[in-house]
Parts: structure tokens; C-alpha cells; sequence
């Protein structure tokens, strides 16, 4: 579905951004696309989408270039930026306006997340706080059905009760033919819900597995000690130290915060 080579890009006046980066991506997953911050999550989600152009390298989503925004590739894929704007009208409206650009759009899922999120359908969505404006809007992007979804920062601006009904919707609203592509600082937002992890460091993907591959062959445990010969990675919490260990099978429940700091610390888990 995705495949980038040799990716290269910089924004005018600015040190390159990209370098020989490569990305390949497959539809049947959620993949979380984590990275510090200035490490470029947001330029690479618009590459992909075809809102910025590479300056060197190879960019293929959906069969397309994106850089083309050939209709077809533009009607199967939605991208929600993390800063956005909604127009003086109501939320019907917009559908009325917007829905028709995506072909498998599903007015019957659109009008029950409404509903789950508690969005005011009559008011203006200008007058909506920043929360409902993007609870309207992941609403939106889950009922056009694309084929490649991409979000950045979804769960910002939600309270706790909505990034749980976020999280229950997306996973319920996929199917197999489907790629969502989450750009996201709030790790423990979609913890649970991803099942693919990206790390984008220093101008290339460093870090690109799946969760069911990183969790048979580490553990993410806690210990009171650093006394284990297997230790991979530590670091202090309140309980004694949150560790990545050494042991093939153990099927162990992914700490992807934990992960990432240690991957973006330069350490290499071997075995993957």
C-alpha cells in the first residue's frame, strides 16, 4: 500500500529533514508513527498524502505518487492534521458538502458516532469547543471508509472519556483493507489500539516492527533491581526500574513509551 525509497526532503531555508529514507506499509493494521519532537512525523504524513513533494526518492500510496493527487488516489485517502479548520456551518451541512468525495462514505456510521461523541449536529462547527471540533472530525474521517486513513495528533484535545470512545470506534469501524497511519506524542493514548510501531529518528526510520514480533521475543517488566544479565534497557520509575529483557517467547505486554526511549537512545534490540 505504502512504499517510500530513498526519500529525500527539506523545507525551504532548512537543513535536510529526510535522507535515504525508506517506508513500507501494508493495509490490515494501525501503525503508530512515533517520534520526537522536530523529527518530521508531521512532513512525512504530508509526503504521503501528497500535500508536500519529496525532493529526491520514490513515494508510491494506493498504486499512485502522491505529488500527482490523481483523483483516485485523493478519493481513498483522508488526512486529519493535527491543526485544522472548520467553516461557519453546521454539521449537516458539511457532510452534505464533503461526504461525496469519498465514494464508500457510510452516512449511517457517521450519523451513530455523532451520536457516541455527543456532537450538536445543528450548531455551527466554528462555534464548537476544540474537543467536539476534532471528535466531529475523527467522526468524519472513520465514516469515508479510505482506504489509507492518516491521523496526526488524534487524541489531542480529548478528555479522557472521549480518547477511550476514539479508541473503541477506530478499532471497530477498520477493516482488512483499510491502513491507518497515527502520528501521535500520547503513546499511552493508543497503546492498546496499535499493532505496528514506527520510530522516525535523526532523518530515517530507526525502529519497525510489529507489536506481536517485539512482544514474543522481549519482556517489559518492572524489577526492584538491576541485578538480570539479560537487561536490554532501564530506566527509574517508583516502583524500582522499567526494563526490556532478553527472553525469546515471552509474550510479555509491549511498554511502547519504554521502547521508544530506548530505541531513540541508540539502543539496538537484536532478534527482530
Amino acid at each position: 500500500m505504502i512504499h517510500i525509497d530513498s526519500l529525500e526532503f527539506s523545507h525551504v531555508k532548512h537543513d535536510r529533514l529526510f535522507n535515504d529514507l525508506g517506508f513500507q506499509a501494508e493495509p490490515g493494521s494501525i501503525t503508530g508513527l512515533l517520534g520526537k519532537n522536530g523529527a518530521g512525523k508531521t512532513s512525512l504524513l504530508k509526503l504521503i498524502a501528497g500535500i508536500l513533494f519529496p525532493d529526491k526518492g520514490n513515494i508510491q500510496a494506493l498504486g499512485y505518487q502522491p505529488k500527482k493527487r490523481h483523483p483516485d488516489f485523493l478519493k481513498q485517502v483522508y488526512y486529519l492534521p493535527e491543526e485544522f479548520y472548520l467553516p461557519s456551518t453546521s454539521a449537516t451541512n458539511y457532510i452534505k458538502a464533503n461526504s461525496s468525495f469519498y465514494p464508500k462514505f457510510d452516512h449511517e456510521l457517521m450519523r451513530s458516532q455523532l451520536l457516541d461523541f455527543e456532537i450538536p449536529i445543528k450548531n455551527s462547527l466554528d462555534k464548537l469547543s476544540y474537543g467536539q471540533k476534532k471528535k466531529f472530525l475523527i467522526s468524519f474521517a472513520l465514516s469515508t471508509k479510505c482506504s489509507l486513513l492518516i491521523l496526526d495528533e488524534p487524541t489531542n484535545g480529548l478528555d479522557i472519556p472521549s480518547k477511550t470512545l476514539f479508541r473503541k470506534l477506530l478499532a471497530g469501524a477498520l477493516d482488512e483493507n483499510q491502513l491507518v497511519l497515527i502520528s501521535t506524542h500520547q503513546v499511552k493514548d493508543v497503546e492498546n489500539l496499535i499493532d505496528r510501531v514506527t520510530i522516525l529518528n535523526d532523518g530515517k526510520i530507526s525502529f519497525d516492527q510489529d507489536i506481536l514480533s517485539i512482544s514474543d521475543h522481549f519482556q517489559f517488566t518492572t524489577l526492584p533491581n538491576l541485578d538480570n544479565q539479560t537487561l536490554l534497557y532501564s530506566e527509574r520509575s517508583p516502583n524500582g526500574y522499567k526494563v526490556i529483557l532478553d527472553n525469546p517467547g515471552s509474550n510479555s505486554q509491549v511498554d511502547i513509551e519504554l521502547l521508544f526511549n530506548a530505541i531513540t537512545q541508540g539502543i539496538k534490540l537484536e532478534g527482530l
